[in-house]
């Protein structure tokens, strides 16, 4: 039997390990830490038993990776849908809820966006060439996109400045975790194009804890076909010059595999390699990459505050919390409970030197402008999550630095969010890239299977732009 070692008991590791263990591969999945998950664990809380997450993580209806991934866990109903609406906006004086209309797409949310406070009718019309752009965007365009800054584009498109503020700094933060200035053009667009062209999207978030989803069920599956999936066990370092072929763990345990799958972080990776795999690998930007910090904050009060389901803070330069969610709107069995909020503070620097106290404080306060009974609520407890990093930096060159699952180094296959999917750094993301990983792996094998599902077309209109944009591709300007 063939054997793989994956390094990485995230997503992406995990899903690689299904995959390839329903496929008669040995797998031997290795994590550094206690607990598997990742970027998307769970635990119980030690206070309350409540389980939570690391930080609050979103579903959405074209996630056809992650899905099917969880229907072949046997999870994938275990997911609150808000086929409703969209999202609610924490706009003054009233918030802004964002429904889908009865129209093609990407016109669904324009009646609700009509609502908008403060945007005239000029700012508006002024987004006619990004909408028409966002129609058009296919891979083709990445390439010279990805050289110019987000902010840069959409001011060359004509976009105003009061609709940048009032909506582009809020999606960048919230969708690419990196302020404009710093985005890629074409990682903001990519977002802007999958979000609008489907009709009906809509969002879902975990009825339990987001490791409940798959970690365990997943260590079922490869361990029922005969294979180990193993937590603290940290890799030290990679066996093999031309070929990837052992990995040396941090008791000194060597561990033989005819294939290698890291499914860690960039940076993790980059600690790995010695000067002359880093070679031949071609993976000399691994230290480019740069983590987006985030602070996830868990509040529990003493009473309903009345707040919605999934709400969100627009951008302005002092805010904080961008997106909030009150988990007994979400949460199986959670159901009249006194509320229970957990909200996201997104590329967190400006967050760093604030004790956890003061972001407890903040938090409410941030809540409380538009669910204002927090404000007088008493906090029973809270915990302050500060992750390092939610996803790398979507920055100016990110795109065409991704690599590819295929390594020149043989044995050595990559998986990870940050790989080349074709998709934002999202958990679809991460699922995608362990199925592609897993690809590669059964194409060495002489055993070549389509495991990856690869975005659809758009609908409506939407689909309609880009299919003539794909038979005469052209040059952005």
């Amino acid at each position: 039997m063939r054997k793989a070692l994956i390094m990485g008991g995230g997503l992406a590791g995990l899903s690689c390990g299904v995959a390839l263990a329903d496929r008669g591969i040995e797998v031997t999945v290795l994590e550094a830490g206690s607990r598997l998950g990742g970027r998307a664990s769970s635990w119980r809380d030690e206070t309350t038993g409540d389980s939570v997450d690391i930080g609050p993580h979103i579903f959405h209806s074209e996630y056809h990776n992650m899905l099917r991934f969880l229907g072949r866990l046997g999870s994938s109903r275990l997911i609150t849908w808000q086929p409703g609406k969209v999202l609610t906006l924490a706009t003054k004086p009233d918030p802004l809820v964002l429904r889908h209309a009865p129209l093609p797409a990407p016109f669904t949310l324009v009646p609700s966006i009509l609502r908008a406070p403060d945007l005239r009718m000029c700012d508006y019309l002024s987004m006619a060439r990004t909408g028409w752009r966002g129609m058009r965007f296919g891979e083709e365009q990445v390439a010279e996109l990805d050289r110019v800054s987000a902010i840069d584009f959409l001011r060359a498109q004509g976009v105003s400045e009061k609709l940048i503020d009032w909506w582009w700094r809020f999606a960048a933060m919230v969708v690419t975790n990196v302020p404009l200035e710093r985005c890629s053009s074409a990682s903001l667009l990519r977002i802007h194009a999958q979000l609008s062209g489907y009709r009906g999207l809509h969002f879902g978030f975990g009825a339990v804890g987001l490791g409940e989803l798959y970690t365990e069920q997943a260590r079922h599956v490869i361990e029922s076909a005969g294979g180990r999936v193993l937590t603290d066990s940290a890799v030290l370092a990679l066996s093999g010059e031309d070929r990837i072929s052992a990995v040396v763990l941090g008791d000194g345990t060597r561990l033989q595999a005819d294939f290698v799958v890291s499914a860690l972080p960039p940076l993790a990776l980059s600690a790995l390699l010695n000067p002359e795999q880093r070679r031949r690998s071609a993976l000399a930007d691994l230290d480019w990459f740069e983590p987006s910090p985030y602070i996830c904050c868990y509040l529990w009060f003493d009473r309903p505050i009345g707040a919605a389901r999934f709400a969100a803070h627009l951008w302005s330069p002092e805010r904080l919390n961008y997106d909030f969610y009150d988990l007994c709107q979400i949460r199986h069995g959670w159901e009249g409970r006194p509320s229970v909020i957990a909200s996201n503070i997104i590329y967190s620097h400006r967050a760093q030197g604030l004790s956890d106290e003061e972001i407890v404080r903040a938090t409410v306060a941030e809540l409380a402008e538009f669910a204002p009974v927090a404000a007088g609520a008493k906090v029973l407890h809270a915990r302050v999550h500060r992750v390092p990093m939610a996803i790398p930096c979507p920055l100016v060159g990110f795109e065409e630095r991704r690599p590819s699952q295929r390594n020149p180094l043989g044995g050595l296959v990559l998986a990870g969010d940050w790989t080349a999917t074709r998709m934002p750094c999202t958990m679809e993301g991460a699922v995608k890239s362990g199925a592609l990983a897993a690809q590669v792996v059964l194409e060495e094998l002489g055993r070549p299977e389509q495991l990856a599902v690869e975005a659809r077309m758009y609908d409506d209109v939407a689909g309609m732009v880009r299919r003539v944009a794909a038979r005469r591709p052209r040059a952005v300007p």
